[in-house]
């Protein structure tokens, strides 16, 4: 009997262990709309907006021309890098290169934490967007 609880929490244990270490669909963000109480938004506004909500979360943001944000995340020995698309209806974020974050080009994987930092990321724009006045 001991022995077979022993079996039961040992194959628990394993199936956690593969399930927590299992890469998930890369997670990309599609035409989200800009929404925010400010009447008129300039390009310039949704810039400083995803720009600060980047940052806000330790993401270093780097404008490569007007509707185009480089957003790159280093969190110890990984790295991920995005790319924001914007204008004044909606804006993107579309996944662009990553470091030991197992990405899987072919099955379109990666490792499950990166969608948890572009569920923040999105998260923050949308508050950043809605706080402009």
């Amino acid at each position: 009997m001991v022995f077979s609880r022993y079996r039961i929490l040992a194959v628990v244990m394993a199936t956690v262990l593969v399930t927590a270490c299992a890469p998930t669909m890369v997670r990309n963000v599609t035409d989200a709309p800009v929404v925010s109480n400010k009447a008129s938004l300039t390009l310039d506004d949704v810039r400083v907006a995803i720009t600060r909500a980047g940052t806000g979360l330790g993401w270093i943001m780097i404008e490569e021309r007007p509707g185009l944000i480089k957003g790159t995340l280093k969190l110890r020995s990984h790295e991920a890098i995005v790319d924001v698309t914007y204008d004044t209806s909606a804006y993107s974020i579309q996944y662009a290169d990553s470091t030991n974050l197992n990405y899987n080009e072919s099955k379109g994987t990666i490792h499950k934490n990166y969608n948890g930092w572009i569920q923040n990321l999105e998260n923050a724009i949308e508050r950043e967007l809605s706080a402009l006045m």
